[in-house]
This record gives C-alpha cells, structure tokens and sequence, in this order.
C-alpha cells in the first residue's frame, strides 16, 4: 500500500510541474496577444487605402497591367500558405493546412497546376512528410512577423506573377492564412491576392454612401502600378502575417488555459486517489495493531490457565 501511495505522489508533483509550465505559456501567449492585436490594427488602414489607390488606378485607366490582368486560360496557380513554427496551439495549423488543402483540389479541378509557397515549420514538415514539392519556405518568424519578411515573402511571389508560365511563373496568386476575429474566434480563409479582382476590392474596401475620388496618372497608370501592385503584394502579406501571428498566440492561450485547467482537475484527483491510499493504509495498520493486541491478550490469557 505504501508503494502505491509514493506513485501518486511521484504523479501529483509532475502534474504540478507541467500545470506550472502550462500556466506560464498561458501568460506568455496572453501578453504577446495585445501587442499582436495592435499590429493587426495598425497595419489594416494602410493595406485597405493602398488596395483602394490601386483599384482607382486599375479601375481608371485602360492599362492592361500584368498584376491585375485574368489570363485568358490560366494553367499555374501558386498558394501561399501561413502556419506556425510551434506547435501547442490546439489545431491552428491543422485547420490552415485544411483550408490549403480544399483550395489546391479546386484549384487542381480547375486543371490548373499548384505551386506551393509556405510560411511556418508546421506546414514545411506536413508537406515534406507527405513528399510533396515545395517551391520555396521560410520559418522563424511566425510569431512576431516583420515587414521586412513580408516583403521577402512577397517577392518570389511577384516575380513569379511576372513570368510567363512557360518560364516556370504563375497566373494566379493565392492567400491562405488565419484571421483573427476575437480571442475565442480564428478562421482560416482563402483569399486571392492576384490577379487582383477589382469588384472584390471595391467590396472590401468600399464604405457606405462614399464618393470615390478621381485620379490624374504621372507618368501614366502603367508606372503607378508598376510601384503599387508590390507594396499592395507586400501590404497584404504582413498584415496577413500579424493576422496568423494574433491568431496563433490566442489558440496557445486557449491551449494552454485548458491544459492548465485539465492539469488541475488531476491533480485533484490524484490527491483523492492518494487520500484514499493513505486512508487504506492508516486503516490496515490499525487493523493490524488491533490484531497483534488481541492475539497478545489471547496468548496471556492461555498461559495464566
């Protein structure tokens, strides 16, 4: 019984030791929130206003830009897909692996071909396990994203758009990633970035009872969007990455907050599991003093006779 008691304690101490751990990773993950959701919000207006400037230039100019042009019959797609570098963070980058996952099976029921592009140590290894090609990656970045890695990010991306697809470049440019609703709410979404879908912006960007204004092109609309397609590329990407960013740290604090509260309620169980044991234990003990005490008295009761 004494063994079995020391094997529940043994236990009790190393829950504590990863409620402790998991409490910390609670906190870390909740102060690393705030200062993402300030990000997010900060970086929003810019990449909203400079997808505005580029739907006025593209919607008021008879330019055929390459950026914002449909091919015709397009045959290559590339996806850019946003995942974490840690793990602990409940099925956030499985639920973004997922949404690639639907978007390259439409893509490729399309009859158009994928080029993968992905950010995060999650989503190089789900593809390396699985043996797929990757056409470039980048990690160690994933939570606490700079503009100067969007803007490495972005362009491969570009200069991949620009080609022609017979010199391995692309026709059509996706986004997969998660955005940040609250602290309980992430979703992962698909957006395509380029060729850029000038309705779709005018939706995204448009405000109630807003008259839009005109534009006059120095030197002409094909250099102004020659200068604003890759800082719109760019824009998009990092706040897209301070979106994954926002989200990652709060499915980590959710995570956490449950391991922490499951750690809790084991070790409560343990304790009435080792209360039990010890119980058991005095119990025996007392039973077996009770005995030999009997057992004494019996044995100099017969020896008086």
């Amino acid at each position: 019984m004494g063994a079995q008691l020391r094997v529940y304690k043994r236990r009790i101490k190393s829950v504590t030791a990863t409620k402790k751990i998991t409490k910390a990773m609670e906190m870390i993950a909740a102060s690393r929130i705030v200062k993402a959701q300030r990000q997010v919000a900060a970086s929003t207006p810019y990449a909203t206003e400079l997808t505005r400037a580029v739907t006025a230039v593209a919607t008021g100019s008879t330019t055929n830009h390459a950026l914002t042009t449909e091919a015709e019959n397009p045959t290559r797609a590339a996806i850019l897909l946003i995942t974490s570098d840690r793990g602990l963070a409940g099925g956030y980058s499985a639920n973004a692996l997922k949404a690639a996952e639907q978007l390259t099976e439409r893509l490729h029921g399309e009859g158009k071909e994928v080029d993968a592009y992905i950010v995060g140590r999650k989503g190089v290894s789900y593809y390396g396990f699985r043996e797929r090609k990757v056409t470039e990656s980048w990690t160690g970045f994933t939570d606490n994203p700079t503009y100067a890695d969007a803007k490495m990010v972005a362009a491969p991306l570009i200069a991949a758009i620009e080609k022609d697809t017979a010199e391995g470049g692309v026709d059509e440019l996706h986004i997969v990633f998660t955005e940040f609703v609250s602290m309980l709410t992430q979703t992962p979404v698909q957006n395509r970035l380029l060729p850029l879908s000038l309705e779709q912006a005018k939706e995204e960007t448009a405000t109630k009872d807003e008259i839009l204004p005109l534009f006059d092109f120095e030197p002409s609309a094909e250099d102004v969007l020659d200068a604003l397609l890759p800082r719109y590329v760019e824009s998009r990407i990092y706040n897209a990455l301070l979106q994954a960013a926002a989200s990652k740290h709060a499915a980590t604090r959710r995570a956490m907050k449950s391991a922490t509260d499951n750690a809790g309620e084991l070790i409560k169980s343990l304790s009435r599991l080792a209360n039990a044991a010890r119980q058991a234990e005095i119990t025996q003990e007392i039973s077996e003093i009770v005995g030999g005490a009997s057992a004494l008295a019996d044995a100099t009761a017969g020896s008086d006779k």
